[in-house]
C-alpha cells in the first residue's frame, strides 16, 4: 500500500490529436434552406487541435485539455475498493431471446474489472485494469503504472494483490501486469474482435472514474482509426473514438460492445477546454492490438 499522508499525483506526456484529412464544412445554409442543405452535403472534419497536460488531483481542480484518463489524483488513505454490498458476482449469460441488456453486460464484465493503485515517488496514483485469461493476466493503459515502485490490485470482490509490469508498449500507452495472487474465484473477461466494429455500435464502459469504483457507462462508437502524437513524435493510432462518458481513473478499464465482449481498452479523452471535463469525445486503443502490442511475456487470450 502507499505511504499514509503522501498526495497522490499523476504526471503525463502532453499529446495532440492529429485530425482526419477532410473537406472544410460547409457554410451554414439559410434557414429556410437547412433542411435539403442537410441532405445534400456531408459535413467535413473540421480541424482541431488539442492537447493532454499533466493532471494532479487532489486540493487542486483538474486542468486539462486531452486527458490520460487513468489516473485519479487523492489523498492517501481513502477506499479503493468496493464496498461489500456494491461488489458484482458473475451473472449467468443472457437469453438467447435478445441482446443482452447493459446492466446484464455489466453483471458479466464487472467482476473481471479490477482497481490498480500505483505507488509513485512522493505519492500514487489509480486506474483501472481488466483480467484478459485464465492465468489472471491484467491490461490496463501503460501510463496508470508508468515510473510505479509498486503496484497493488484490487478485485471487484475486495482481494487485493501485488502485481509487476509483465509487458508494455509505451507508445501504444498499454501494459500487462501479472498479480502475485488472485480471488478465490477468477473471472477473466471475453475478448472480442476489434476488427468487426463499426461507427454506431453500442458500447459500455466500466472503470473507476474519479475514485467510483465500478462504474459504467454507456455510447456509441463515434469514429475509427483516430491518431494522437507524444511531443516526442511517437504516436497512438487507430484509436477507437467513443461518447461512453470516462474521466480520470477510467484509463484501463475496458470498452466493451453489446455481446459483452471487450473491444478496447480505454486511454484517454479529449477537452478543447480548461475544465478537464468530459465533453463526448473518448479514445480507446483496439483489443487486439492492445493484446499484441507488449511483445514477449505472458501470452494473453486468442481473438
Amino acid at each position: 500500500m502507499r505511504p499514509a499522508g503522501k498526495p497522490v499525483q499523476w504526471a503525463g506526456p502532453e499529446v495532440s490529436i492529429i485530425p482526419e484529412p477532410g473537406p472544410t464544412p460547409p457554410a451554414p445554409a439559410e434557414p429556410q434552406k437547412a433542411a435539403d442543405q442537410e441532405k445534400r452535403d456531408s459535413p467535413g472534419t473540421k480541424p482541431v487541435a488539442l492537447r493532454r497536460r499533466d493532471l494532479a488531483v487532489g486540493v487542486g481542480v483538474v486542468v486539462l485539455a486531452i486527458i490520460a484518463t487513468g489516473v485519479l489524483a487523492f489523498r492517501a488513505g481513502g477506499s479503493g475498493g468496493a464496498p461489500a454490498g456494491a461488489r458484482p458476482s458473475a451473472a449467468a449469460s443472457p437469453s438467447a431471446s435478445g441482446p443482452p441488456t447493459t446492466a446484464q453486460i455489466y453483471q458479466a464484465v464487472a467482476p473481471s474489472v479490477v482497481t490498480i493503485q500505483t505507488t509513485l515517488p512522493g505519492g500514487g496514483a489509480t486506474g483501472t485494469g481488466v483480467i484478459a485469461n485464465q492465468a489472471g493476466l491484467i491490461l490496463t493503459a501503460f501510463h496508470v503504472v508508468k515510473g510505479g515502485t509498486a503496484i497493488n490490485i484490487i478485485y471487484a470482490d475486495g482481494t487485493e494483490s501485488a502485481a509487476t509490469v509483465s509487458g508494455s508498449n509505451a507508445e501504444m500507452d498499454i501494459a500487462t501486469l501479472t498479480p502475485a495472487a488472485g480471488p478465490d474465484v477468477l473471472v477473466p473477461a471475453v475478448m472480442g474482435n476489434s476488427g468487426r466494429i463499426a461507427v454506431g455500435n453500442d458500447v459500455v464502459a466500466i472503470g473507476n472514474p474519479l475514485g467510483l469504483t465500478l462504474s459504467t457507462t454507456t455510447g456509441v462508437i463515434s469514429g475509427l482509426n483516430r491518431t494522437a502524437a507524444n511531443p516526442d513524435g511517437t504516436k497512438l493510432t487507430g484509436l477507437i473514438q467513443f461518447d461512453a462518458a470516462v474521466n480520470p481513473g477510467s484509463s484501463g478499464g475496458p470498452l466493451i460492445n453489446a455481446r459483452g465482449e471487450v473491444i478496447g481498452i480505454v486511454v484517454a479523452l479529449a477537452n478543447p477546454t480548461p475544465a478537464g471535463t468530459f465533453v463526448g469525445i473518448g479514445f480507446a486503443v483496439p483489443i487486439g492490438a492492445a493484446l499484441g502490442s507488449t511483445g514477449p511475456g505472458e501470452p494473453g487470450p486468442a481473438q
